[in-house]
């Protein structure tokens, strides 16, 4: 039987500074696969993992869904008794280019954080385009964080003073508008931590762009190339005048937003295009007083976090977090 064509060949230009671990799982699960961006799309893609090589869901205390307007949370709650004055929760936002992903994304993450931090984590579902574009996925998770201020410690046994908000790629980027956003709020809601894991917060940069030199350097990477994301970027906010919009891309928030933001946490991968405006994101926060750690990985590519079962040495965020 004839071996299928490589759609997704490892480039020369990537091939030497890439993980030898995560060459092996492209080449044996990945290389052979048309990339989701040359796909005649359709919902039913939403129905395979977005990224895939990720670990088993761990088993925690509880695990509930609620609805919310139109969108619904998963709540994932750790075994045991809660501290005196409640747990500490963690709103997560899932990746996928807010295009990829369901209430399953990411359960493996979620169930490890929930564990690992001793924490409620709250794992929001939020509505996606192209059906449902830019600014319906912030609405959504604008609306999480207040259902978790405002009923959080009585639905579900939280403290409100101790609420972290984080995400991987698209949802890294959901996660700094809302840090930004419970800033602004009248009054300000407290965000303790914000956890963004190889984040978008820059939806007008390109390859043709100066301000971050990882779009050009990494053009050819593997998994997440400059045409993806620009299809993922179309499908969520087709129209270009919103791309700068702050609460679009977080870079461009007001000072006083900077000024008044949480401690950061933010992963990047070397390899991966949005390196730059990942590090030039928490650089602004250093500069605006904000306690910021940045975390190069050296070798890998944009989705190496969210491939806890395959990668080895990669601490859990969840360390960081608690």
């Amino acid at each position: 039987m004839a071996q299928s064509p490589v759609r997704q060949p490892i480039h020369p230009d990537i091939a030497p500074k890439l993980l030898d671990e995560f060459a092996a799982f492209h080449n044996a699960h990945l290389a052979h696969t048309v990339p989701v961006h040359e796909l005649p799309w359709d919902p039913a893609i939403r129905n395979t993992p977005a990224v895939l090589g990720g670990s088993e869901p761990l088993k925690v205390g509880s695990v509930q869904d609620y609805p919310l307007s139109k969108f619904s949370v998963r709540v994932f709650t750790p075994e045991g008794e809660p501290p005196a004055d409640g747990w500490p929760v963690f709103i997560f936002f899932h990746g996928g280019g807010w295009t990829l992903g369901n209430i399953n994304a990411e359960n493996a993450f979620s169930t490890n954080m929930c564990n690992r931090a001793r924490a409620v984590v709250v794992s929001v579902d939020y509505r996606l385009g192209p059906e449902q574009p830019y600014p319906a996925a912030i609405e959504d998770a604008v609306e999480s964080l207040y259902w978790v201020y405002n009923q959080g410690k009585e639905t579900l046994g939280i403290n409100p003073s101790r609420i972290a908000v984080g995400g991987s790629s698209s949802g890294g980027n959901l996660a700094a508008i809302v840090a930004h956003k419970a800033a602004l709020s009248e009054p300000p809601i407290p965000l303790t931590f914000q956890l963004l894991v190889v984040p978008v917060t820059d939806n007008t940069a390109s390859t043709t762009d100066d301000r971050y030199p990882s779009w050009k350097e990494n053009a050819n990477t593997v998994a997440l190339v400059p045409a993806k994301m620009i299809w993922f970027r179309h499908n969520y906010s087709p129209n270009k005048e919103d791309w700068a919009k702050w609460d679009n891309s977080p870079i461009f928030a007001p000072d006083e937003a900077f000024k008044k933001s949480p401690p950061a946490w933010i992963g990047v991968a070397e390899l991966d295009i949005l390196r730059d405006e990942g590090i030039a994101y928490g650089e602004k926060l250093k500069k605006a007083g904000v306690p910021v750690e940045i975390k190069v990985y050296k070798g890998a590519p944009h989705p190496i976090m969210a491939m806890d079962g395959k990668s080895h040495g990669l601490p859990h965020n969840s360390q960081t977090l608690s």
